[in-house]
Order: structure tokens, then sequence, then C-alpha cells
């Protein structure tokens, strides 16, 4: 099993990046959180699982530790496999997960990409003795709600890139990394478009 690549970012796709590792091109599935910090040209190493059935062989990659070991996690649950897992970390950061399963919360778990009820009660289940509790509690309950759902100006900028063919997965990551240094819907929208534009 690969571990982790060590290489160049060359492609970026709307779930996916290609890096360059001593000439060989590996393709791997990202997070959307992983996606939005990933850079052509920079090197980069990326954390790795390696998903093998019948007819595909597929590697996941990560930016941080700290996500791919939830991500492990995740696989362990009865009806989550790797496209779900790193869809469902693409939306909420590795603590604001932690924070949702530790607390039973149901409402933010079931707005996860792929999330029913019954899979968020089987994560609660599972894993709520393994996943451990982020350390600010109150404020990390109120980000995950505002991560599953964009609201204000990050739901707006959304909405407009969303019109000009961007996807949700593709585009919020992005928002949700430029948001903070712009004052205005305008601002952000141009912001984000940069970073998609760079990318593409």
């Amino acid at each position: 099993m690969i571990g982790y690549l060590k290489g160049t970012i060359t492609h970026i796709f709307e779930n996916a990046c290609f890096i360059d590792v001593n000439g060989v091109g590996y393709r791997a599935i990202v997070s959307g959180s992983t996606l939005g910090n990933l850079t052509i040209g920079k090197e980069t190493m990326l954390y790795t699982y390696m998903s093998v059935s019948e007819n595909d062989i597929t590697l996941y990659g990560f930016l941080t530790q700290d996500e791919y070991e939830l991500f492990l996690l995740l696989i362990t649950v009865n009806g989550i496999g790797p496209k779900l897992a790193v869809n469902a970390l693409g939306a909420v950061t590795p603590d604001q997960m932690r924070l949702a399963i530790s607390q039973s919360n149901m409402s933010v778990l079931t707005k996860l990409p792929g999330i029913g009820k019954k899979t968020a009660n089987r994560l609660v289940l599972e894993l709520k003795d393994k996943v451990g509790t982020p350390g600010d509690s109150d404020v990390m309950a109120v980000t995950v709600e505002d991560t599953t759902a964009p609201q204000g100006m990050a739901a707006e900028a959304l909405a407009a890139l969303q019109s000009l063919g961007y996807s949700e997965q593709e585009a919020l990551p992005v928002i949700q990394k430029q948001a903070a240094a712009c004052d205005s819907v305008e601002s952000l929208i141009k912001a984000a478009l940069r970073s998609l534009g760079s990318g593409r």
C-alpha cells in the first residue's frame, strides 16, 4: 500500500489532482478541504489510501495526517466507502466532524453529502468513543452549522459561482478559504474566481 506521495501538483480537477513523483503522474481523489489548499507547481505531500476493488484501483489523498486518520476511521463504518467518506470530509473539517459525532449532532451529520439518518446513526454508534473531542466545542458547534449551510456573503458568492458552471464541491472550499480576507460579495467572487482559474 502507498502510504504517501511527495511530488509536484501538475493538474487540479473538480475532485482530484495529478501529482508528479519523479516523472510518474499519480491521480488522487481528494476532499474539498484538501483541494482548496493545493497549488499547481508546488511540491506537496499527500497521505494516501489505496482502494482496490475487482475492477478498479483508486488513490485517495489528504494534505494532513489528521484528515487521513479520520478518513480511515470513517471507512470502518458499515455503509461508508472511501468515496462517501472523502465527500463528507470535504464538507467539514476533521474537528467539526469529530464534534458532530461525539455530540450525536444528527442535524449536522445528515447534511453531509451522502449521509442519511441510518448512516449518521451508525457513525455515532460506532465512532463516538473513538473520534475524540475538539477543544472549543461552543465555537466549533457554530462553525459546523455554518460550514454545512453557507450563509450571507458565502452563500451569495456560491450561488454566483454555480451560475458560472462551478459545482458546490469545487467552489465552496475556495470561498471558505478566501472569505476572511474579503469585505464584500463582489470581492469574494473575484478572489474565488482567481483561485479557481489558476487551478484549471
